[in-house]
């Protein structure tokens, strides 16, 4: 059975689209049954181009990634969620709409924030520097998710690991 990640991030524009982009190239590089999806409390309507060229530049497709709200995933016929993810503090600090978990109820949640690459300093070349590190930094981080035994972890003892992974 598929274990379905909603990624979460304000705007689903930068830092949700790459944990997308990152997740579902790692699951589909070691052969787990993962399925990442990102979206936003309010999607910008446009995911930042250099979000895309940071994925592009390690041979991730990224032209199906698009800035979405997360009411698509409470909505009858949506993914059933195991796993939501925020990765921006403010996302994780909102309200977040019911979301309709699989075996077991409610998805299980985490916050694992990182700075907004978009905001960087040093021009365009510091941004493009910015997105290449928080790519690495979430790479990192789903690579660790993927090494757990997803299929047979309890629930308590995911939620454990998942609140570990977000503070390594």
């Amino acid at each position: 059975m598929t274990t379905h990640v909603l990624i979460l991030c304000t705007h689903n524009s930068a830092r949700s689209v790459l944990a997308e982009g990152m997740l579902n190239h790692l699951a589909s590089r070691f052969g787990k049954d993962v399925r990442a999806h990102s979206a936003g409390s309010a999607p910008s309507g446009r995911v930042n181009p250099l979000a895309i060229e940071a994925l592009s530049n390690v041979a991730i497709d990224a032209s199906t990634c698009r800035s979405k709200s997360w009411d698509e995933f409470s909505r009858d016929g949506a993914p059933r969620l195991s796993i939501v993810i925020t990765v921006c503090d403010s996302a994780a600090a909102e309200q977040c709409p019911v979301f309709f978990g699989g075996p077991g109820g409610q998805p299980l949640k985490a916050n694992w924030g990182y700075p907004d690459p978009s905001t960087a300093d040093g021009g365009e070349e510091g941004k493009r520097r910015a997105f290449e590190l928080t790519r690495q930094a979430i790479g990192y981080r789903m690579l660790q998710l993927l090494m757990l035994p997803l299929e047979t972890m309890d629930r308590k003892a995911l939620q454990a690991a998942l609140l570990e992974i977000g503070e390594s």
